[in-house]
Parts: C-alpha cells; sequence; structure tokens
C-alpha cells in the first residue's frame, strides 16, 4: 500500500485580532512543530503558507502567516487545510501510525474474511476509535486498541479486527 504524498497537518480558522493572525488548528502530536515544516499547501499546491510565529491558545494556536498583514486577508482564508509532504513527517515508532496511512486499509477478521476498510480514526476524549465502512450497511465504530485491531500490516494494506462479542447499545428489541 503506498502512503498519501500529502498530509493535512492544520487547518486556518478565523482571524484572530486586526493584524492579520489567525486561529491555527493542529493536526499533529506538538502543534508548534508546525513551524518547522517550513511551507505549508493547499491540498492542490496552488497556495503556500508559512508559520512565521504562533503560540498556544485554548485547543488551537494564534498564528502569524507571512504576507498575511490584515484582518480581512486572515478573513478569506477561514476553513483552508494545510498540507506537507509525507515524507517531512518523522517515523513513527512500532504500535504508531499517521491517520491517513491507516484511511483505505482493508479491514478483515483473523480469518482473512473482509469485513470493509478503515474510513477515519476519531477521538472523542475517551480513546481512538477506528471507523470501519462495510461494502454495505452503516459504519462500525470499534475502539482502537490492540484487543480489538491486534494487527496493522501496512505493507499488506489491511488491518486484523477481532470483532466484540458483545457491543452495548440500543437493542433492535427495545423500540
Amino acid at each position: 500500500m503506498t502512503q498519501p504524498a500529502k498530509i493535512c497537518v492544520a487547518r486556518i480558522g478565523a482571524a484572530h485580532g486586526v493584524r492579520g493572525e489567525v486561529k491555527l488548528w493542529p493536526f499533529t502530536e506538538d502543534p508548534l512543530s508546525l513551524l518547522h515544516y517550513g511551507p505549508l499547501s493547499t491540498k492542490d499546491g496552488a497556495r503556500q503558507f508559512e508559520v512565521t510565529r504562533a503560540r498556544e491558545a485554548k485547543g488551537h494556536l494564534v498564528a502569524v502567516l507571512k504576507g498575511v498583514a490584515s484582518r480581512d486577508d486572515a478573513e478569506r482564508l477561514n476553513g483552508l487545510e494545510l498540507y506537507i509532504a509525507r515524507d517531512k513527517l518523522p517515523a513513527t515508532q512500532d504500535d504508531e501510525y499517521y491517520h491517513a496511512d491507516l484511511i483505505g486499509l482493508a479491514a478483515v477478521t483473523a480469518a482473512g474474511e473482509p469485513i470493509g476498510r478503515v474510513a477515519a480514526i476519531h477521538n472523542f476524549g475517551a480513546g481512538d476509535i477506528i471507523e470501519i465502512a462495510p461494502p454495505q450497511g452503516a459504519t462500525l465504530l470499534l475502539p482502537f486498541t490492540n484487543a480489538v485491531v491486534p494487527t496493522v500490516d501496512l505493507t499488506q494494506g489491511r488491518v486484523v479486527i477481532e470483532l466484540p462479542q458483545d457491543i452495548e447499545g440500543d437493542s433492535p428489541d427495545a423500540a
């Protein structure tokens, strides 16, 4: 399985103040690492932005982007996602993965039976959740733990899923 060429590392939010600062929502483990990746680009590569200064705020950064000097300039950037080349990211350790490397992998049982494809990785505050999209029907949201996902094989392009015996929640008979 080939790795994505670009990885989304941040999203520009609303303008902050009147001097062109923006709220920047990083998707990196260390939010301030965005200062060290060099120019960040839009997905299509048409525009590039350099983070010249940043400070941490509640859940985001307040950043200065080179060439963005006014609130109007900053407001026009709201919602833009910023990318870097995959090879600029540090190597992962064992049992660590970039979300972008997992999206699209085949999900199979331990016996090799297909379940679907990895659609997303979420974290709603209680740990990572892996979302599996089967060929038909609703997606499965499962804990991304070693017990449920014992094997991630990037070279084979698959994850092995041990489906839990019982899934808590509403019973179909309860309606």
